[in-house]
């Protein structure tokens, strides 16, 4: 059986000694720190600070590692006794599961959850609109009328200064020829009333264009595969990160006519993930809402650090100095262990800082920054910062309005007093241990057990003899000698009980994660789950905990980063499309309904309302359209109309109902007059003639009853 002991220095190996030196010479490192000069000074004196704290984080993360692994760290020890070596990965299976579920979840409809709508009282942009076309607009015609000017033509005429667009269609013209009759028409704030009105609403016209278009922007930098990484580090270490957005170049790549190569390069922001190990927040902070800095440790090489040039605000001659200086990385004590390399040379790399946060207006002023008159009765300012070797890479404020360090931590399970959170593999530590320790127990009993033990009584054998066992084996025994010369021993098979005791080990690991061992596919489990109404049952209770997890990544990382996004396209976009009081909001949690629960509940939603008038003006159809659409796994966008292909469709219907229809030869048959009962059997009020109902004698409508209908005639032979 192996046993835990905590290590001493001995023990440990260079590299964690060097970092429990850190630790104990704090006070040393911070006044050496003390003595550089300047920008670089201060913000290697708050890494080292950064760093000394998060090192007991980081030894619980690679605890959680090394159990995710199968890998058996320096604090445990096995005794000479001991055969087995075995890890059982369940750690892993629980780990992969809950990630596999949470990436379920998130990505249900193949979108990054990401939603933005309009705000419920929203300010500077109306939230509903509407037109009329029956209303007269400033020239004395409805624009269902058209009128009869040439000018307003939609296809235009010789001469006319019009040209028709290459490419355009019908429903093009027809489209810019309802948008001229648009611009004389009075617009009305609120919903339409009547039937012949046409409702907008450019609250949500614009909520769907910025989410459109940040859909696209998280397409083209790749975000879902930097989410998936940060919620795989996520679950295993507690905390994933994800950092932006941040404007870059992206080149895609084109071709000519003349199959020369002319790449397309196009400005988007890049949303990027941050491993855990390279964060270096606040130590005294406990989130980023109240982290004064975060540093991010850079481990680059020599054509990384050459592509900074190409970033606006680098320096590009420091640049070059720094790398003639030659390489300056240094290892920490935990990188061998987790790319299971021990190597005395160091990496052919440079360690740069990236530090967002607080700084002295002094400092900064000294640095050869230039402070905008807005800053000059300011003591500090939020800045940017990249140093490498002693040397300042880049140095600018922060370029974000209103100023925010773009970093997004979301945690597994929340530690109320520490900024990193608790991951799922560090809560079946414990439990992982007792697996391993039961699980070699039985290994080494069903060996022992498995064979049989021999004692020989070698004075009743003939000597010289070969003492190993064989089948067919057979010895000389000595003429005369008394007594059993070979016996045999079998020792008992404790093998069921340790398993016993491994599946108790197993069961507490489902209750201490909350991911239950049948909801990835474990056999064997009995109980309620041999129904299918059971396991139903069970699998809604089971989902409880990533519920909890999902909430955490809407809150912390999801919202955080669309505000983030709007900001940025509110920022540096200049569409006025997308300008408007929107609400940035998460889908984690919305994504916990499955689709077909939610499509259902809007379909009678939409069934409700439609089928009463009196609530049909309370509802808002298109938001409603585009959410079943998307539901179904369809994109709104191209099943949909928008706002503008909506009205034009609406006019384009409105005219066709009032235009004669065809009959069944083909010949027009006259439209219905006002005041129509279709239901008239008469004729003569333009309704259909119905089979079947032609009125009797006495009744209304009977072609030889004149006046009022008189009492029906006596039956019976006259006298």
């Amino acid at each position: 059986m192996a046993f835990v002991q905590v290590p001493d220095e001995s023990e440990i190996g260079t590299d964690l000694t060097l970092a429990l030196d850190d630790i104990k010479n704090v006070d040393e490192a911070n006044q050496d720190a003390t003595e550089h000069y300047g920008v670089v000074g201060f913000i290697e004196e708050r890494f080292q600070k950064s760093k000394t704290r998060k090192y007991t984080d980081e030894q619980r993360a690679l605890k959680a590692y090394r159990n995710y692994r199968g890998i058996y760290g320096p604090d445990v020890q096995f005794t000479e006794t001991e055969k087995s070596r075995v890890f059982v990965k369940v750690t892993k299976a629980k780990v992969l599961a809950a990630y596999g579920q949470i990436t379920d979840v998130l990505f249900t409809n193949s979108r990054f959850p990401i939603g933005i709508d309009p705000t419920p009282v929203p300010e500077g942009i109306k939230d509903a609109v509407h037109i009329d076309p029956k209303e007269p607009d400033d020239y004395g015609e409805s624009l269902e009328d058209g009128g009869a000017d040439a000018t307003d033509s939609p296809y235009g005429y010789p001469g006319d200064g019009k040209e028709i667009p290459k490419g355009a269609t019908l429903k093009d013209l027809i489209g810019n020829f309802f948008a001229k009759k648009l611009d004389k028409q009075k617009v009305k704030d609120g919903p339409g009333q009547t039937p012949s009105a046409i409702t907008v609403y450019p609250a949500m016209v614009a909520a769907k264009k910025m989410e459109k278009k940040i859909y696209d922007q998280l397409d083209e930098s790749g975000a879902p595969k930097h989410l998936r990484s940060a919620i795989l580090e996520m679950v295993l270490f507690g905390t994933g990160i994800i950092k932006g957005p941040f404007a870059y170049d992206k080149e895609s790549p084109k071709w000519g006519e003349d199959g020369k190569y002319d790449p397309v390069v196009k400005t988007v922001p890049k949303i990027e993930h941050v491993s855990f190990w390279a964060l270096y927040p606040d130590p005294d902070a406990i989130s980023m809402e109240d982290a004064e800095y975060v540093i991010q440790r850079h481990k680059m090489s020599r054509t990384q650090l050459r592509s900074l040039k190409k970033r606006p605000m680098f320096r590009d001659e420091v640049i070059e100095a720094v790398i003639e200086n030659g390489t300056n990385y240094t290892k920490e004590w935990w990188e061998e262990a987790l790319t299971d390399r021990k190597s005395a040379q160091l990496p052919d790399r440079w360690e740069v800082y990236e530090y967002w946060g607080m700084l002295d207006k002094d400092l900064a002023e000294e640095a050869g920054l230039d402070m905008p008159k807005e800053y000059k009765d300011k003591d500090q300012v939020q800045v940017n910062a990249w140093i490498c070797g002693g040397n300042i890479l880049r140095l600018v404020l922060n370029p974000f309005t209103p100023a925010r360090i773009p970093y997004y931590c979301s945690p597994y399970e929340h530690n109320p007093y520490s900024f990193f959170g608790v991951g799922l593999a560090e809560n079946m530590e414990d439990t992982q241990t007792l697996m391993n320790g039961f699980m070699r127990i039985a290994v080494d009993n069903a060996v022992l057990s498995s064979s049989v033990v021999f004692e020989i009584d070698e004075t009743n054998l003939v000597p010289g003899q070969d003492l190993h066992i064989h089948p067919g084996k057979i010895f000389r025994r000595q003429g005369g000698a008394p007594g059993q010369a070979l016996f045999s021993t079998k020792f008992q098979n404790t093998t069921q009980e340790n398993l016993q005791m491994f599946d108790k080990a197993r069961t507490l690991a489902d209750e201490a994660t909350g991911i239950q061992s049948y909801s990835y596919g474990q056999s064997g489990v009995g109980g309620m789950s041999r129904t299918s109404s059971g396991m139903s049952m069970l699998m809604s209770a089971a989902s409880s905990v990533i519920k909890t997890v999902i909430k955490n990544v809407d809150d912390h990382l999801l919202c955080p980063l669309g505000q983030a996004l709007f900001a940025f396209n509110m920022q540096f976009d200049y569409d006025p499309d997308i300008k408007g009081d929107l609400d940035i909001r998460a889908k984690g949690t919305e994504s916990l309904m499955k689709n077909e629960v939610r499509s259902q509940r809007l379909l009678t939603f939409l069934q409700v309302g439609s089928g009463n008038p009196a609530l049909a003006p309370h509802m808002k159809f298109p938001y409603i359209i585009r959410e079943i659409a998307t539901t179904l796994e369809l994109d709104p966008d191209k099943v949909t109309n928008n706002p503008d292909e909506a009205m034009l469709q609406a006019m384009l219907m409105q005219k066709m109902g009032s235009q004669p229809q065809m009959g069944m030869q083909g010949a027009p048959s006259p439209g219905s007059p006002p005041g129509a009962n279709p239901m008239d059997p008469t004729g003569s009020g333009g309704g259909n003639i119905g089979t079947g109902a032609a009125p009797m004698p006495g009744e209304q409508g009977f072609a030889a009853t004149k006046g009022p209908p008189g009492p029906p005639p006596q039956q019976g032979n006259p006298q």
